[in-house]
């Protein structure tokens, strides 16, 4: 998620007024906070259209159906493209482009689309009785940690240059190439690590 907000300056900006306006300064952002900031959430649901940690769901028929015309035998692996998915422009207008604002209502595109099964153009975490049993406890812990990490710091290219997004090879879509930028705090940690550890 920070290598596309590196690459998104505006993106970036915009969700460090969120947590800056919901949040404050004064204290580090947690789990409870997360109802109140709109914006995370739809920069979390970008991410995961465009880089789902598993491109491939893997499904076995249970009967013979037909899908978009193709007919799929009892007992076939059925291997499912969500890397695909998320970046058909059927549904995602400018498909490649990292555009939190589609999931925010009115945003156009993904609208009110949930990572968790329901919408079946955004599957980062699987569908029906197989989904990952673990989704609303990944999207808490890394919306948790995107905002402490954003609220706490700068984060910039070295360089200049755009950090590199191209996958390398693996069932998790691993970064090809490491994340190298700069970092530099953004506010006080100790008074704000202090008010945390008192509450």
């Amino acid at each position: 998620m920070a290598k596309e907000l590196i690459n998104n300056p505006p993106v970036l900006r915009k969700l460090q007024a969120e947590l800056d306006a919901v949040v404050g300064g004064a204290r580090l952002a947690d789990e409870s906070d997360i109802p109140s900031l709109p914006y995370l959430q739809a920069v979390a649901k970008e991410t995961l259209r465009l880089h789902p940690t598993g491109p491939l769901v893997v499904r076995r028929s249970l009967e013979r159906a037909t899908v978009a015309g193709y007919d799929v035998p009892a007992g076939a692996t059925v291997f499912v493209n969500v890397w695909a998915i998320g970046r058909d422009a059927a549904w995602w207008p400018e498909p490649t482009a990292f555009r939190p604002e589609r999931f925010v209502s009115g945003g156009g595109g993904g609208g009110t689309a949930d990572v968790r099964g329901q919408h079946f153009h955004l599957l980062p975490f699987g569908s029906g009785r197989r989904i990952c049993p673990g989704a609303s406890l990944a999207m808490l812990v890394v919306q948790a940690a995107l905002a402490a990490m954003v609220q706490c710091f700068e984060w910039s290219p070295v360089g200049g240059a755009p950090v590199d997004m191209e996958e390398g090879p693996g069932l998790t879509l691993p970064r090809k190439r490491p994340l190298v930028c700069t970092v530099s705090p953004r506010i006080q940690p100790l008074p704000a690590a202090a008010s945390a550890s008192l509450t």
